[in-house]
């Protein structure tokens, strides 16, 4: 046999192996890229989507007026200021808002609202706040007189009406507090004393921070209870201290002069009513 055709049989075979394409790699590893962030924001709607509500519960403030020790009662009982001077109370009605729960770790739910509290009105002084979050609360705010916001918004309505004789003008706003009575020492006619404190701008602003402590016991509000928070408002306070206030030589605040001083005044009026 021919030696050429013999060499011809024995040549080597080269199996052709496909290279890989770049091209195809990238997009399969975009393609599980895309995928992985599918994946991972479906899992985050689901678990959001079955986060369990917030648990919410009612929350009811009593308010109880006093002068000094004994429960506060209008024309028919004589108090003594520091003064020793005897005087009766006629009126006695404020405005509360902005009040705000503190929680044990700091935080602060706000509860909105604006209330009108009056002794001639013993519904005025049990307040009802709905949605608050149940947990635990180691202190409550609020605020004596009504925010300037609200102040210089015009004709409102419910507590914020006009109509309920807490109202200056739109320029000067809302009256905050008001005590009236008599007062044998008053230079006033008739021996009356009037305290109508407002404003809201400086250096006139009456609006008062008010922050009561729970104490060791705290306040736990729950949706399986009544939830309750019992005050005291002392109008022997607002005749005391910082200030001690002389009725033959400041029986009537109605404007700016001396409002501060009364103000300073009724900040310290509040307490826990521990007896509740």
């Amino acid at each position: 046999m021919d030696s050429t055709k013999k060499m011809h049989h024995c040549l080597p075979i080269t199996i052709g192996i496909p290279r890989s394409n770049p091209d195809a790699t990238c997009y399969k590893m975009k393609r599980n890229g895309v995928i992985s962030i599918l994946i991972t924001l479906a899992l985050l709607i689901i678990t959001t989507s079955f986060t369990p509500p917030v648990e919410k519960a009612k929350l009811y403030i009593h308010i109880e007026h006093y002068a000094g020790l004994q429960p506060l009662q209008l024309d028919t009982v004589y108090y003594k200021n520091e003064l020793g001077q005897t005087f009766t109370v006629s009126r006695f009605r404020y405005y509360i808002s902005n009040i705000k729960l503190k929680s044990n770790n700091g935080a602060e739910v706000s509860l909105p609202g604006y209330f009108l509290v009056d002794e001639e009105d013993d519904e005025s002084k049990s307040i009802t706040l709905g949605n608050v979050p149940v947990g635990n609360y180691s202190s409550v705010q609020f605020i004596i007189g009504v925010d300037s916001l609200h102040n210089c918004s015009g004709a409102q309505s419910g507590a914020l009406d006009p109509v309920n004789g807490m109202f200056w003008t739109w320029n000067t706003g809302y009256i905050f507090l008001k005590l009236e009575g008599h007062a044998d020492a008053s230079t006033s006619p008739g021996h009356i004393f009037e305290y109508h404190i407002g404003g809201y701008a400086a250096p006139n602003n009456c609006i008062r921070k008010v922050e009561l402590d729970f104490g060791k016991k705290g306040l736990t509000i729950s949706d399986h209870k009544d939830n309750g928070i019992a005050l005291k408002a002392d109008v022997l306070q607002i005749l005391k201290s910082p200030a001690t206030i002389d009725f033959s030589k400041l029986s009537s605040v109605t404007d700016f002069h001396h409002a501060t001083t009364i103000a300073d005044n009724y900040a310290d009026m509040f307490t826990i009513n521990a007896d509740e």
